[in-house]
C-alpha cells in the first residue's frame, strides 16, 4: 500500500502560527521533507518533534523528488514542508508534487497561513478579486514587460518582493501604474512587522527613510474602471470640440474613435440634436 504525501503549511514568522492538524501530521509521518533541514529543525525542536528529514532545497529538488517517491511507494508518509508557508507556492515543492499525483500518490493538503492572504487582509485594498504575481523578473527590462502587460489588469495584484529590489521595482510601478493605492507588509507575523499604505509615491518616499530588511509583499490596485459613456456625454463632448472650431465629422471621428462608437450613428444623432 502507497504512503501518503502531506503539503504542510508552516508558520512565516512567528512560530504560534501552526495548526494543531500540523502539528499532529509532523508528529506522526515517516519522514519529513524540508526545503532547508536547518531552518525546519527550529520549527521542530520548538515544538518537541524528532522525524528523519531529507533535504530538497534548490537542485536537490530532482534528485530527492526521486528518493521521497520511492519511500511514498514502500508506504511510508511524507510531510513536505518549505521554510515558511506552503510548498510550491513561491516556494519548492511543485516538482515532487506534480511526480506524486502522476504516480497515484494520494497528495493530501495541510492549509496554514500564507503571506499573500495575510497581507492582502491588512492592505485595505479590495479583495473581491485579485492576481497573484509571486516575484517579479530580477532584470529590469523584463520586469517592466510585465507590469505594463498587467496596467490594465481590473484586479488587485500581489507580488513578493526581495529587500535589495523593492525600491526599484515600486519605482517601476510608479512610472507604469502612476498613482494607484498600494500596500507594502514588511515582515509579516514578525518582531519587526510594518504596514506602509498610500498611493505608490507615497510608500515609496516612506520606504526609501527606513531600514531595508526582510520579507515584502506588495498589494496594488488594479486598474479602475472605465465609466461607459452614455449617448447623451457623447454628443456633449462632440458639441464641445465643434465650438473650439472643429468640423463636425472631425469631432465626431475623435469621439468615437476614442470610446469605440460607430462614427456613423453618432454623426446622425449629432444632426438630429443641431435640428
Amino acid at each position: 500500500m502507497k504512503g501518503t504525501l502531506y503539503i504542510v503549511s508552516t508558520p512565516i514568522g512567528n512560530l504560534e502560527d501552526i495548526t494543531l492538524r500540523a502539528l499532529k501530521v509532523l508528529k506522526d509521518v515517516d519522514v519529513i521533507a524540508a526545503e532547508d533541514t536547518r531552518r525546519s529543525s527550529k520549527l521542530l525542536t520548538h515544538y518537541g518533534i524528532s522525524k528523519p528529514l531529507i533535504s530538497y532545497w534548490g537542485e536537490k529538488e530532482k534528485v530527492r523528488s526521486t528518493e521521497i517517491l520511492e519511500r511514498l511507494h514502500a508506504g511510508q508518509s511524507v510531510a513536505l514542508i518549505s521554510d515558511a508557508g506552503t510548498p510550491g507556492i513561491s516556494d519548492p515543492g511543485a516538482v515532487l508534487i506534480r511526480k506524486a499525483l502522476e504516480e497515484a500518490i494520494d497528495v493530501v493538503s495541510v492549509p496554514g497561513v500564507t503571506a499573500l492572504i495575510a497581507a492582502l487582509s491588512v492592505s485595505g485594498i479590495s479583495t473581491d478579486e485579485f492576481t497573484f504575481m509571486g516575484f517579479l523578473p530580477a532584470r529590469k527590462s523584463q520586469r517592466q514587460k510585465v507590469l505594463k502587460d498587467l496596467s490594465y489588469e481590473q484586479r488587485t495584484l500581489v507580488f513578493y518582493e526581495a529587500p535589495h529590489r523593492i525600491l526599484e521595482t515600486l519605482s517601476d510601478m510608479e512610472e507604469i501604474f502612476g498613482e494607484r493605492k498600494a500596500a507594502v507588509i514588511k515582515e509579516i507575523s514578525k518582531i519587526y512587522e510594518e504596514v506602509i499604505r498610500g498611493n505608490i509615491a507615497e510608500v515609496f518616499r516612506t520606504l526609501e527613510k527606513t531600514t531595508i530588511a526582510g520579507e515584502y509583499v506588495i498589494v496594488m490596485e488594479g486598474r479602475a474602471e472605465e465609466k461607459k459613456l452614455t449617448s447623451d456625454d457623447a454628443l456633449q463632448e462632440v458639441s464641445t470640440l465643434m465650438k473650439k472650431g472643429l468640423g463636425r465629422k472631425e469631432a465626431v471621428k475623435k469621439v468615437a474613435e476614442a470610446y469605440g462608437l460607430s462614427k456613423k450613428e453618432l454623426y446622425d444623432k449629432s444632426l438630429k440634436v443641431s435640428n
